[in-house]
């Protein structure tokens, strides 16, 4: 099992690496996530705060000010938008393409105790993060990366180039 939370962590969606996609450059996994998040609801003005600014702690901000939005429509979204932009991330920059595929099979949890979505629901200090059915949260974040480093797996094993979003 591999632990992160830290922005300064690879995994981490505040991570600070540009990476582009469908023609944006985005700064971190964060900001393209939240920028989905307003223009699906229509929120142009969000969106174009959102891809103003370069913390991922305000992006995750402006995320929670999206107007007309809906949970269920974005909880439907939210997983090929995360697992998308986490391929464009890992596959544009190799450093990070191999420290992902140097995990080899191993689980990926952002240990977040604040965070029940993305994260586990336990800080990596709590011993009772290593039994998957103590966990309080989904951990999509890590289940998506394992997604993504299958995907990448499997091209670079096969020999087919990666795609461009």
């Amino acid at each position: 099992m591999l632990l992160f939370h830290h922005r300064s962590e690879i995994y981490s969606n505040w991570f600070l690496r540009d990476f582009t996609m469908r023609g944006l450059t985005f700064s971190c996994v964060e900001q393209p996530l939240m920028y989905a998040k307003a223009k699906l609801f229509g929120d142009e003005v969000r969106a174009a705060k959102i891809m103003a600014i370069p913390d991922p702690a305000e992006h995750k901000a402006q995320g929670r000010l999206v107007k007309g939005y809906v949970e269920k429509v974005w909880v439907a979204k939210r997983r090929p938008i995360l697992r998308h932009s986490l391929y464009a991330k890992f596959t544009q920059h190799n450093d990070l393409k191999a420290s992902l595929l140097g995990t080899d099979d191993l689980e990926l949890v952002e240990a977040s105790a604040s965070d029940t979505i993305y994260g586990c629901g336990f800080w990596e200090t709590n011993p009772r993060i290593y039994d998957k059915r103590n966990w309080r949260g989904e951990s999509l974040l890590g289940l998506e990366l394992m997604c993504v480093r299958a995907q990448i797996r499997l091209e670079v094993d096969s020999g087919v180039p990666h795609r461009q979003y």
